[in-house]
């Protein structure tokens, strides 16, 4: 006999509501993730150039090459000695649509756990003790919500500091998802 994922379906839920809440409380009541951000030292004339560079929403590089062969050109090179180099994501102006940003987290914690107890039902059997559903979970959660912010700071200039901080994040959120599927594993 096997497990199906619509038997975790209550799992699912509540552990996408469990880690969702965590999220919220790393971030509106601990605030650790605080620091992640700098202010440039010339936040003004930043905003000011980029407002008059009118390009839309996206993500931009700086200095830009569209094919990683522009990088033996000399003159690119020298861009990228003399600095800066960017790589900067532009917003919608306005304020960030906080309820549909909250609701697309939670939907992502969800899918999360939906995936994970996927997993579950591949490699557990119905009355699997609570030390095996909690390990295969547990890394499983990782895998889904932190493994993959480690080439932020690889390739894209995240402090590896932040990195870190979202990998005690991706244990945290594991660690709730593993253990309320524990509590209703069938």
């Amino acid at each position: 006999m096997s497990i199906s994922i619509f038997d975790l379906w209550l799992a699912i839920i509540l552990s996408g509501l469990f880690a969702w809440i965590a999220s919220a409380i790393i971030h509106m009541v601990i605030k650790y993730h605080n620091s992640d951000y700098k202010r440039l030292s010339d936040e003004n004339a930043v905003s000011d150039s980029l407002s008059k560079s009118a390009d839309k929403a996206g993500l931009y590089t700086l200095p830009h090459c569209a094919d990683f062969n522009e990088m033996n050109d000399p003159a690119v090179q020298a861009r990228f000695k003399k600095g800066p180099v960017a790589i900067v994501t532009i917003f919608e102006k306005g304020l960030p649509p906080m309820g549909k940003l909250l609701s697309l987290q939670f939907l992502y914690f969800v899918i999360g756990s939906f995936l994970i107890g996927y997993i579950g039902t591949i490699g557990l059997a119905p009355g699997a003790t609570t030390l095996e559903i909690f390990k295969l979970l547990f890394v499983t959660g990782f895998i889904c919500y932190g493994w993959a912010s480690i080439p932020y700071s690889i390739w894209f200039g995240h402090p590896w500091l932040v990195t870190i901080k979202y990998l005690i994040d991706s244990v945290i959120y594991s660690v709730v998802t593993a253990a309320t599927f524990c509590w209703f594993w069938p």
